[in-house]
């Protein structure tokens, strides 16, 4: 039987507003969202039918409820291959960190199941059934920066940011998004970041102009209930970051530095300090999906 594996990346967001909350429950969402170099694995092998799970994590579900298994069944069932899939998940991307991790697994699976089945879909074939599954991985399909509309779904590819290192810092609590949007009082804000100034900056390949410019708005739900966030922030920027941000709704942190050795300074840092266990130091990628055999660009 075929097998191989694809490496998922998690991403970042370089800014985030949220415009207003839609009639359905969901947000309209204005933001930029960038791939970087870490990753979960997914090995692929096909079988005689149906779908068979694996996670090398004890807290991580092997069930129907994870996105790896929904996005496996809605393909299986949209296509009607000859044969099922057995997945084996190696997680190394934070859970519950606001990385997109579990979008990235299920957009892995699109990849995945496209080669192993010979489905013939495209980006854009991808992207329409991706949505079902959910709001981010769409984008995660493809990866790379990406300025991201409406719920998520509406995507225009940005310039690739290649300069600058990251330190990445998960503190040990679990965030809602649930909880964060609710909290969201979108009516009340007086002040919403300027993604079209990050755009630019991005554009122009001006990495300090881009630092200078970033915000997350759902910073001003996460931060007062978790006053770690802005300890992790402090820290970052005092160990010679150009910004330090909250990815998505949280909690993890990251900071931007032109140099690696800051950041790998900054990140002994946060560590000596125990505001976080899990913490990394990588750099931007380019896309979000990369068959590891090969090394190639999943990308149609």
């Amino acid at each position: 039987m075929e097998s191989f594996t694809i490496r998922a990346m998690a991403k970042v967001n370089l800014g985030l507003d949220v415009i207003r909350r839609l009639e359905n429950g969901y947000h309209q969402v204005k933001m930029i969202m960038q791939t970087v170099d870490l990753y979960d694995e997914l090995t692929f092998e096909r079988t005689e039918g149906g779908i068979q799970l694996e996670v090398d994590q004890e807290v991580l579900p092997a069930d129907e409820s994870n996105l790896v298994w929904k996005a496996a069944k809605l393909l299986l069932e949209h296509f009607s291959p000859v044969g099922g899939v057995k997945i084996r998940l190696k997680k190394r991307i934070p859970m519950a960190a606001g990385m997109a991790g579990g979008s990235s697994d299920a957009a892995a699976v699109f990849h995945g199941l496209n080669r192993l089945f010979s489905l013939g879909m495209n980006t854009e074939d991808m992207r329409k059934l991706a949505v079902r599954i959910g709001a981010d991985v769409p984008f995660c399909i493809t990866g790379g920066t990406m300025l991201s509309e409406g719920i998520g779904e509406i995507l225009t590819p940005l310039p690739h940011v290649k300069s600058g290192f990251l330190v990445i810092a998960k503190p040990d609590i679990s965030v809602s998004t649930k909880y964060v949007y609710e909290h969201l009082h979108v009516d009340k804000l007086k002040h919403h970041p300027d993604i079209a100034n990050v755009e630019r900056a991005i554009r122009e390949e001006n990495l300090e102009e881009m630092c200078a410019c970033m915000e997350n708005i759902l910073e001003t739900v996460t931060e007062k209930k978790y006053p770690v966030i802005s300890q992790i922030k402090s820290e970052l920027k005092r160990k010679g970051a150009l910004t330090a941000l909250m990815s998505g709704s949280g909690p993890s942190v990251f900071g931007i530095f032109r140099i690696k050795e800051q950041a790998m300074e900054a990140c002994e840092a946060i560590r000596k300090k125990e505001f976080a266990k899990e913490l990394f130091v990588t750099n931007f990628a380019d896309r979000s999906c990369i068959f590891q055999d090969a090394f190639s660009d999943v990308r149609e």
